[in-house]
């Protein structure tokens, strides 16, 4: 499925890379109070960044991190755009992300010195293959709720889109010849349009009300422009947390390299993926948009239409630059009904899922071994059952990371045994 493309090919899914990032992407400045505009343009810089550290061979999507929205709001707190404050705490956000993205630097470093057995020592299949289980699985909860419920509450309408959405997918990704065969998201979207404007699901205001050039707004100007201030509470509060995304950019990484079929901890080597993660992160906090991070998402979708080519996501991120630069084709991608990113977000986050049970399968472990069977039932159950575990202050640990971090601990402790694998 890697044989070469047109551009125009290529263009075609790099929309659906970008559709498939959009929404988590722009939930993050929506909750903290950055800006929108600045986000998407950190997101496809950072993309472009990250690409060309790791030599242009590994198809992986920047999107907004999640990880950092407790650590940026303890920050922002209520403060938002034309408050005193706001840019006296914008700017202190802004240093504590160049420091987490410096934090990824040193560790890039360590491991480039150590070695990537080190890594790979503590990342046995046991717990690679449940950790990637259970990032699908942590993700499904929004897709699920996006899907059957709308504006809080279950809606028969939302389920009729979602069961469209889904027949499509299904119906493009099996049946479907030559370059619409690769296209079941787009056809997803298009069709599922047409069923949402009867009932009652879309809503172009926002993009009436955006600007068509973002840049040309004084406001977020002054945030582009706003120089990095170096606060002791906002570090503490922020820079630690790249301690905990690094293990969960692990995740990502060994998932993206299980779906495209090659190591990517190996080439280009895991000190390149994360060193281009903190770069971009840094860089990101540089110009005013939250930190960076891998997309399960963007994965999701190589999973789907199994083209893995790299310079399609890079396509993505271009087309994410411009969406940040003018406003009315971001107005327009923000405009998709909340039941539409839930359908597609169900098949992406179950392929995802789907990847991890694969790897054990792969591995021929041997569950009938009581280490083996510890070691994933205790990461699935923390994984899932988590949400986030208060460390310091405001700074706290996902279950991923916890699931992560105690999966690594158990398989590193625990004895293999004679019986380990079939």
């Amino acid at each position: 499925m890697n044989q070469e493309r047109t551009w125009k090919q290529k263009l075609i899914l790099g929309i659906q890379h970008t559709l498939a990032m959009f929404g988590a992407t722009v939930l993050v400045p929506a909750l903290t109070g950055l800006n929108t505009s600045i986000t998407l343009f950190c997101a496809g810089l950072g993309t472009l960044l990250f690409h060309m550290v790791t030599k242009k061979k590994v198809p992986v999507f920047l999107g907004s991190s999640f990880a950092f929205m407790a650590g940026i709001m303890s920050i922002i707190d209520d403060s938002r755009m034309g408050d005193p404050d706001f840019m006296e705490k914008l700017a202190a956000v802004k240093g504590a992300l160049i420091v987490a993205g410096l934090v990824y630097v040193v560790f890039a470093g360590l491991i480039k010195i150590f070695g990537y057995e080190k890594v790979n020592k503590l990342l046995p299949p046991i717990v690679t293959g449940p950790i990637i289980i259970v990032i699908g699985l942590r993700l499904s909860g929004s897709a699920v709720s996006n899907a059957f419920y709308y504006n809080g509450e279950f809606s028969i309408k939302a389920v009729i889109v979602t069961c469209a959405i889904l027949i499509t997918i299904l119906g493009v990704s099996i049946y479907a010849k030559g370059i619409f065969n690769l296209m079941p998201i787009l056809f997803a979207i298009i069709v599922d349009y047409l069923v949402c404007m009867p009932l009652g699901f879309c809503d172009f205001t926002a993009v009436r009300e955006a600007s068509f050039f973002s840049f040309m707004d004084p406001d977020i100007m002054a945030q582009v422009l706003c120089v990095p201030t170096f606060r002791s509470d906002a570090i503490i509060a922020i820079a630690p947390i790249a301690v905990v995304t690094m293990i969960e950019h692990v995740g990502d990484i060994t998932t993206n390299g299980a779906v495209v079929g090659r190591n990517f901890m190996i080439d280009p080597g895991v000190h390149r993926t994360i060193l281009g993660d903190g770069l971009a992160t840094a860089l990101a906090g540089l110009l005013g948009g939250p930190a960076n991070t891998t997309y399960g998402e963007n994965t999701g979708v190589l999973a789907v239409t199994k083209v893995y080519d790299p310079a399609v996501i890079r396509i993505a991120a271009v087309i994410a630059i411009i969406l940040g630069i003018f406003g009315k084709f971001g107005g327009f991608i923000s405009s998709i009904p909340s039941p539409v990113t839930g359908g597609i977000g169900i098949v992406l986050y179950g392929m995802i899922s789907a990847v991890g049970v694969r790897i054990l399968i792969n591995s021929r472990l041997n569950f009938g071994n009581s280490r083996n069977l510890l070691v994933a039932a205790i990461i699935l159950v923390l994984g899932i059952g988590c949400d986030s575990i208060p460390v310091y202050g405001s700074v706290t640990i996902s279950g991923l990371a916890l699931a992560a971090l105690v999966g690594i601990v158990l398989a590193f402790v625990l004895p293999e045994g004679e019986d380990s694998t079939l």
